[in-house]
């Protein structure tokens, strides 16, 4: 990517943006590198970084970063034998530290079992150096200064010099209390690193001593007395002695800090680029913008983009699509109705991509990635080098064509312009002819009306325009992809106040074509609107419907359930009064045996009787466990959750999702696949695990757990699982139960706690206490 191109596109305003996220001078200093990269597979790597990033970004943990500085100029001149200043070594200790915060920062975070596999593996590199670090800070303290405790002699020396200071100005006190008529002032001040007194010129002679300066009008003399020249001497030697210690002591620091010189600077490298993966993500989460998915196949697809630079309380996002179905896109339509910025939008949002930035556009946009990005964009004729508006547009066009390939994206704005209409209008479709001949990626803007039907006559190219309001006279800056832009010069004008009969004059003089044209892309514009608003109410219709078949397939599932318990208590019902009549009937044989010797029957007799009693009872058929039938299982309508078996590698799995009538999500051990319906068996609904005691009601097992794991659970279904549950635990009977939702992000927990308040048979729910899982859990009393 050559500089013209990011000046043109304004990438520069995005990387000064970015710098603003760094928290530190050497993410900086990476930031102001950034260049886009061009193979898809650094490009990937890039975006898997941010978008890591980003998910600790929007849990507003912020990492720290404070005391980190660019030590690597230090780090060299201590190994080349350089000593370094206090504030220098200072400097590396301080950042010792903050490598420490930052990999102690990633090892304590909590993202709900999100790996970090990228940031963690740049932590690990990250050599904590502690015995260095405390080295530096016991020598020297937070403001520069080489403590007393640095060594044994520094201690030494440093009193001594106290004491030195101590004799001289108890000294030259007696002087200013004994002398005071003398001096010029009753102080004690210093000259030239020595104590000296403020003495009047006429007493000169009466103190004695070294003169070392002199006020500015010469009356006073600044004296070192007799007496305490030699105490000043030793203080001197002393002083000297200290500052040959301190440079001893910054020496040693210096080699200690020149031995771990590859550790030092891994670990300054590793951290800037830290920081600059965070500025990334805080840049991203600033614009609202989503992770693009990349390719090399030159397709773009972004929903609802919007330009970076633009505030996104005015910006008005668009759709654009291409390098699928079409390749080319000419945007027709009058000036500043945001054609210029939907071409900037376009090589801007590509440019971002390509540097591993997110891009303010919905979840799931897709982006390509090229290998150059051209764009002849604005008016650049130069005086100095005598070049109109056309030369200009045409000197770039000429470069743009020596170099454009297959793995190029060609941005022009308004295309051919700056000479004569016809003239210009044929260049430009001559251009265009050239440039999507070669499989590149154009948008181009144009006022040609010529070009309005260029689309029409090229298969891989496609007509598009800015949305025009002619009732406010404004435009809406929305990009009509597949219909060319009319002037609506004669509406605008009439909305006005230009008088009709003008209009009408005008009408009559333009050509019979243009007036088909004209009426043509009106038909279009109103096609097209009509179109948006169908399939809006369409969608809405299908959601509606959608809902409407969930709601009767729970309230059939809810009354098969209610049937089937009906049955097992009516079965129940009858098994216990066909057992007390059996009783009964033994007991009342049993009577009879015993009074047969009275009576003249037969022991055979007696059992027949006994078994036309038995047959006289009714029997009753219980329900018989059928084998599922492979044939029916194929063809039942399957839901997610529903355990089923994948035929093609014979294994057992679970539905996720329904991606179409004929298509679901499915998990096989650790496999997630599409797959077609008619290689999925049904085996049967989700078996409910009972690791709690069983509940009985009304004489029959009703199996459910007094708690319910919603974690790792869709937030929709989650719901559905929950309220199923609560009719579960509300026919078992139990006075209270536990929903288990994690902490997390908490919108889980908070559908949890807004559904469970609407609910008229829960008395009251609260979190878990200490031995029950905290805030993760959800307590219910019924």
């Amino acid at each position: 990517m050559n500089e013209r191109i990011l000046r043109v596109l304004e990438f520069k305003k995005i990387i000064e943006n970015l710098s603003t996220h760094a928290a530190t001078t050497l993410g900086k200093g990476l930031v102001s590198q950034l260049k886009p990269a061009t193979e898809l597979e650094q490009v990937i790597e890039l975006q898997d970084e941010t978008d890591e990033v980003t998910q600790i970004v929007r849990l507003n943990k912020a990492i720290p970063l404070g005391g980190i500085t660019d030590i690597r100029s230090s780090i060299k001149r201590s190994a080349i034998g350089g000593v370094l200043s206090t504030e220098e070594c200072l400097d590396v200790a301080n950042t010792i530290y903050g490598g420490r915060q930052v990999k102690l920062f990633v090892d304590n975070l909590d993202l709900e079992e999100k790996e970090l596999p990228i940031l963690e593996g740049l932590v690990e590199q990250i050599t904590p150096l502690r015995e260095l670090e405390m080295e530096i800070k016991n020598c020297i303290d937070d403001r520069g200064y080489v403590m007393d405790s640095a060594s044994a002699s520094l201690r030494s020396i440093r009193t001594s010099i106290r004491t030195f200071e101590n004799r001289i100005r108890e000294k030259l006190e007696s002087y200013t209390r004994n002398n005071s008529n003398l001096l010029s002032d009753a102080i004690i001040t210093i000259r030239n690193d020595r104590y000296v007194l403020p003495v009047k010129q006429e007493y000169r002679g009466a103190i004695g001593g070294i003169v070392h300066d002199q006020s500015s009008s010469g009356q006073t003399l600044f004296m070192e007395p007799k007496a305490i020249v030699d105490l000043n001497n030793q203080l001197h030697g002393a002083i000297t002695k200290e500052k040959q210690e301190i440079d001893r002591i910054l020496r040693e620091l210096s080699q200690k800090i020149a031995a771990e010189e590859h550790d030092l600077d891994q670990n300054v490298t590793i951290l800037g680029q830290i920081d600059f993966i965070f500025a990334r993500a805080k840049l991203g989460q600033e614009m609202k913008a989503a992770r693009p998915k990349m390719n090399n196949h030159g397709f773009i697809q972004m929903k609802q983009a919007r330009h970076p630079l633009i505030p996104i309380d005015e910006v008005v996002a668009n759709d654009v699509e291409i390098g699928k179905t079409y390749s080319s896109i000419v945007i027709t339509g009058p000036n500043t109705g945001g054609k210029t910025v939907t071409l900037k939008m376009v090589g801007l949002c590509t440019l971002m991509a390509q540097s591993g930035l997110q891009v303010p556009a919905l979840d799931g946009c897709e982006l390509a990635v090229f290998n150059e990005v051209f764009a002849d964009i604005g008016d650049e004729q130069s005086i100095e080098q005598n070049l109109s508006t056309f030369s200009s547009h045409m000197t770039n066009i000429v470069d743009i064509i020596k170099h454009v390939d297959d793995r190029s994206l060609v941005l022009f704005d308004e295309l051919g312009s700056g000479t004569d209409p016809q003239e210009g209008a044929a260049l430009a479709m001559a251009i265009l002819d050239e440039v999507v001949s070669r499989d590149a990626r154009v948008i181009a803007t144009t006022h040609y009306p010529e070009l309005k039907a260029y689309g029409y006559n090229r298969s891989n190219v496609v007509n598009a325009s800015v949305e025009f309001n002619v009732e406010t006279l404004q435009p809406t800056y929305r990009l009509l992809i597949g219909v060319p832009g009319r002037s609506n010069a004669f509406e605008i004008s009439n909305r006005l106040g230009l008088e009709s009969r003008i209009i009408e004059r005008a009408k009559g003089l333009v050509g019979v074509d243009s007036k088909n044209v004209e009426t043509m892309i009106a038909s279009l514009e109103k096609s097209h609107l009509e179109a948006e608003r169908d399939y809006e109410k369409a969608h809405e219709v299908l959601l509606e419907t959608e809902k409407l078949r969930e709601d009767i397939a729970k309230e059939w599932k809810q009354l098969e359930q209610k049937k089937e318990e009906l049955y097992k208590k009516a079965e129940e019902k009858a098994e216990k009064a066909l057992t007390k009549a059996r009783k009964e009937a033994e007991r009342i044989v049993s009577e009879i045996r015993q009074m047969k010797s009275n009576v003249s029957l037969k022991e055979h007799e007696w059992i027949e009787a006994k078994k036309m009693l038995e047959e006289a009872q009714p029997h009753l058929t219980k329900k018989q466990t059928k084998q599922p039938d492979k044939k029916a299982a194929e063809q039942k309508e399957l839901q997610p959750g529903d355990e089923i078996k994948l035929l093609t590698v014979n294994q057992k799995g679970e539905v996720l999702e329904k991606v179409s009538d004929n298509e679901f999500l499915v998990q096989v051990g650790i496999m997630k696949v599409k797959v077609k319906r008619h290689e999925l068996q049904f085996l049967g609904k989700p078996k409910q695990t009972m690791d709690k005691p069983v509940a009985t009601i009304k004489g029959s097992n009703y199996h459910v757990s007094t708690e319910l794991d919603l974690r790792g659970e869709r937030y929709e279904d989650a719901l559905l699982k929950l309220e199923k549950y609560i009719d579960d635990v509300l026919l078992a009977g139990y006075p209270k139960a536990s929903i288990i939702h994690g902490k997390g992000t908490g919108a889980l927990r908070k559908g949890v706690q807004e559904f469970v308040k609407r609910h008229p048979q829960i008395k009251n729910a609260q979190s878990g206490g200490s031995g029950e899982g905290g805030s993760g859990v959800t307590v219910l009393e019924f």
